[in-house]
């Protein structure tokens, strides 16, 4: 039975272990038939700008853009926290394939339907 899923990515280069599995997460997610949305909130917004990620290999995993690029090629959704992306001054031209800007409104509907949830 299909469900829905929401991963919350608060971090990015600052702990890019935690930003790598969030993605890893999300990939077996969508795999397994869940509508997944990925939240970048928090310092995670940084990996909603395009060439961010491209460095950012954690040892052990594939690349943090090749899984990001994955996840949107089998449906999985990016939403970028607005006020966050706002804050670090990042260019809402600039986002990522498969991302758009979503306030936390976005995030509680989904939730209020019964989305499970997990932040790394």
């Amino acid at each position: 039975m299909a469900g829905k899923f929401l991963v919350s990515i608060t971090n990015a280069k600052n702990d890019q272990d935690k930003a790598t599995v969030g993605f890893v997460v999300a990939n077996a997610a969508v795999a397994s038939g869940q509508e997944t949305v990925v939240f970048l909130n928090v310092e995670g917004a940084y990996l909603g700008s395009k060439g961010y990620a491209d460095d950012m290999h954690e040892e052990g995993f594939a690349p943090l853009k090749q899984l990001m690029e994955l996840f949107v090629e089998a449906g999985g959704t990016i939403w970028v926290c607005s006020p966050c992306y706002k804050k670090r001054q990042l260019d809402e031209e600039n986002l990522v394939d498969g991302a758009v800007i979503v306030g936390g409104a976005k995030v509680v509907e989904f939730l209020s339907q019964g989305a499970a949830s997990i932040t790394y």
